[in-house]
């Protein structure tokens, strides 16, 4: 992240946010999808998250975290979209139907992942999609959520947790599923 370019972005320079922005696009649009699940929505909460950045930009106080700024902006501005929407986090045919289309290799075994973190809480969705689907630190997901680093490799450690359960068909009594 060139910090120069976040600086100038903040004194107002429309140039340099455009550039910042360019440049995490890709980043932004995928999360965005993992938490909507289709090409539309996840257009319109990148666009609504950068409208958002541009008005607030000036507030932000420490360039070097842009890029964690815009991603907590984004998840907010997701979660609202559902809230609205009415529509669970993480589920959705046409994401179901892109996995498909793009993943050729254990298809299966992804629906079931993408079905089994579908099922988690919001905060452990947030803590997975961020640590494996982003490669983010723990430290920057404890930056991200405003949660600390603890309680962030709690969220993980129990999110995996869980997911093995789902995964293996265990049920919440401890038994295997048939």
């Amino acid at each position: 992240m060139d910090v120069k370019l976040v600086k100038k972005a903040i004194k107002g320079n429309e140039q340099a946010f455009e550039k910042l922005i360019h440049s995490e696009s890709e980043k932004l649009y995928r999360t965005a999808f993992l938490y909507v699940r289709n090409k539309e929505d996840a257009l319109d909460v990148v666009q609504e998250t950068v409208c958002k950045a541009f008005i607030s930009i000036s507030r932000l106080k420490n360039p070097e975290y842009f890029s964690t700024w815009l991603i907590k902006i984004l998840i907010h501005t997701a979660y609202g979209i559902l809230k609205k929407q009415k529509r669970m986090v993480l589920t959705g045919d046409e994401y179901f139907d892109n996995a498909i289309a793009s993943e050729k290799t254990d298809v299966e075994g992804r629906i079931d992942l993408l079905t089994a973190v579908a099922s988690l809480s919001q905060h452990y969705q947030t803590v997975i999609i961020l640590f494996y689907f982003q490669g983010q630190s723990i430290k920057t997901i404890s930056k991200t959520m405003e949660t600390p680093e603890g309680t962030v490799k709690t969220y993980l450690h129990r999110a995996k947790k869980e997911l093995k359960k789902l995964l293996e068909g265990v049920n919440q009594y401890g038994q295997k599923m048939v």
